[in-house]
């Protein structure tokens, strides 16, 4: 259930990884949370399979950039009076867990919204990787700036919000086991090291940096992660 890799894994293949369990579920029903903008999936996918594919984000500003025609709704996943008006086979974000004030209920609003035996998978950055303890400690503004001078990228479609890393974890005894007290079965928790996208303009840091997570995925420690993928599972009623 636990295991190990570099993050450029998960970077390069979350897209690809939700594809195959689609494909080989035959999972009808997609809600990407966080979407927003850039959603998971494209149209040319969505409609090969014949999706029923909802992007669900707090911003209607963010969702409004979004191309073509995707359901979108407008909500807060981390409200405790989050509406649900129906559920999905699957539940899927990429870089949102971070941006929720209340990791527990983001992850009981997420279970409301899945079908028996439906699937929830997220991927994200996690406590304590030194890149992500600088952006959760240091003013907004700071973040900002660090975040335009290391990463590369459209800062309108893609841009940067306030992270707070609620629930944010690597594959932890203790992580494992409040998601399973909310109600999920916890299928795989995969823990990744190194960011090296953030280290490329640094010279003598980046070497270092590869020395670290090489040493880390040899002898891999799931409090020093950069990066999480988890998949979860919602039982069917007839076993809660």
């Amino acid at each position: 259930m636990v295991t190990y890799g570099r993050s450029e894994e998960a970077w390069e293949g979350f897209e690809s990884y939700i594809k195959t369990l689609i494909t080989t579920r035959n999972l009808r029903s997609v809600c990407d949370i966080g979407g927003g903008a850039n959603p998971l999936l494209d149209r040319q996918f969505i409609e090969a399979r014949g999706l029923d594919y909802t992007v669900l984000d707090i911003s209607e500003a963010e969702l409004a950039k979004a191309p073509g025609p995707y359901h979108k709704v407008a909500a807060d996943i981390a409200s405790r009076n989050f509406p649900v008006s129906r559920t999905f086979d699957i539940v899927v974000s990429k870089m949102l867990a971070e941006h929720v004030r209340d990791g527990e209920q983001f992850h009981r609003n997420v279970l409301s919204l899945l079908n028996d035996d439906g699937l929830a998978v997220h991927f994200f950055p996690t406590l304590y990787s030194f890149p992500f303890v600088a952006n959760w400690l240091v003013p907004e503004r700071v973040a900002l700036a660090l975040h335009r001078l290391l990463a590369a990228r459209d800062p309108y479609q893609y841009a940067k919000f306030p992270a707070y890393y609620r629930w944010c974890r690597g594959p932890t005894g203790a992580q494992i086991e409040r998601l399973r007290a909310i109600g999920y079965d916890v299928l795989e928790y995969r823990g990744y090291f190194g960011h090296a996208g953030y280290y490329r303009k640094l010279g003598s840091l980046r070497r270092v940096h590869a020395v670290k997570t090489d040493y880390l995925v040899r002898n891999p420690n799931p409090h020093f992660t950069s990066y999480a993928q988890v998949v979860l599972s919602k039982p069917p009623l007839s076993v809660r």
